[in-house]
């Protein structure tokens, strides 16, 4: 059988298994292990368990030894000695002009080997800035290129939540993040809320995505037109928690349905109280209402006086009566018109004849 223990080098980086050996170690220990950079300080995750020997990983590394505190006091130097190292850095990396961003440096535990992680939009010649390096330090000097993630895990600050930032307490890998997790979930799609530190999309859109996923499940998409109750309706929005839908018709009329109401296709009835039980009254002080009286039986009211006619308006009258007036006028012309060419045809018929009307 082989003991193997889970080792990690950062408070929220990988973890790695190495061969425990006969040690004792509990989680939190610090210990000394062999890795392909060197030796190394690292802390015990979990403790050892044992597998078979054919199960054992290819190029398993063993713990040397429990750290001690000649190794904790070193380890100590190591991290004042990086501060020296970062801020003598950037000032060379300034005075060449160089557009990158230095982020950290790290020792080797046992002061072999210097590394210096930095940021940058695009590929760095650092060939003169490595020489300045090593002069000055004498050691090995290596430049490494890291992402923004990389950078706000090795950083660390806080979240628009409050909290830590998951990458650097206990997030150890970066999984991809797309847009469409946070339409999913019915965010609103606003750079500032949904991105993070690092000016990425929030790592923690896609710890429920999958639930969404799952609660969606035979929801209406919104936008879509429904029959339910035996009407046309439109879906304007879900509530996936809640297995709701909100549902409006043509006219502006809108429900709020649950998804056990929409597949039955009518709506729930409320619940009618037992038999035998009539609904007590509220009571001062419950629900906020006042207190409830007997119902009393009313008194019938008195008859209202008819109301008087209204008087038209003092322009309506004058308009009534200039129309009167011109319809009278009219009638009076029209019959002196008639009798004037009565009279005419009176004339005609009584008038003496012509000579010639009397030759004929």
């Amino acid at each position: 059988m082989l003991r193997i223990v889970p080792i990690k080098f950062h408070h929220a980086g990988r973890q790695y298994d190495f061969n425990a050996q006969n040690f004792e170690l509990k989680p939190g220990a610090r210990v000394i292990v062999e890795t392909d950079r060197g030796r190394a300080l690292g802390i015990v995750v979990t403790a050892p368990r044992e597998i078979p020997d054919e199960q054992a990983p290819e190029g398993l590394k063993a713990v040397l030894r429990p750290a001690s505190e000649e190794d904790l006091a070193q380890a100590a130097g190591n991290n004042a000695r990086e501060r020296d190292a970062l801020r003598y850095c950037r000032e060379r990396v300034q005075s060449r002009n160089m557009e990158m961003k230095l982020v950290r440096a790290e020792y080797a535990f046992d002061g072999s080997k210097i590394v210096f992680y930095f940021t940058a939009e695009g590929r760095i010649d650092f060939r003169d800035l490595v020489k300045d390096l090593a002069h000055h330090f004498h050691t090995r000097i290596e430049m490494r290129q890291i992402g923004v993630r990389d950078e706000a895990k090795l950083v660390g600050g806080l979240g628009i939540c409050g909290r830590e930032l998951c990458c650097c307490s206990f997030l150890t890998e970066f999984y991809p993040v797309s847009v469409k997790m946070a339409k999913e979930q019915g965010l609103a799609l606003n750079p500032t809320k949904i991105s993070g530190q690092c000016g990425r999309l929030l790592c923690c859109l896609g710890y429920e995505f999958e639930t969404y996923c799952e609660l969606r499940k035979g929801m209406p998409k919104c936008g879509k037109k429904v029959c339910w109750n035996d009407r046309e309706w439109e879906v304007t929005s879900q509530n996936a928690l809640a297995r709701e839908l909100t549902l409006r018709q043509g006219d502006g009329t809108t429900r709020v349905v649950s998804m056990d109401e929409y597949e039955s296709g009518h709506p729930r009835e409320p619940a009618a109280p037992p038999a035998g039980k009539a609904a007590e009254p509220r009571r001062q002080g419950e629900g906020g209402g006042q207190k409830s009286r007997p119902a009393q039986p009313r008194e019938p009211r008195p008859a209202a006086p008819p109301k008087p006619a209204k008087a038209a308006p003092p322009m309506q009258a004058a308009a009534a009566v200039a129309a009167e007036a011109a319809t009278e006028a009219a009638a009076g012309e029209q019959g002196k018109t008639g009798n004037r060419r009565k009279r005419r045809r009176r004339r005609r018929g009584n008038r003496p004849a012509t000579p010639g009307e009397q030759g004929e």
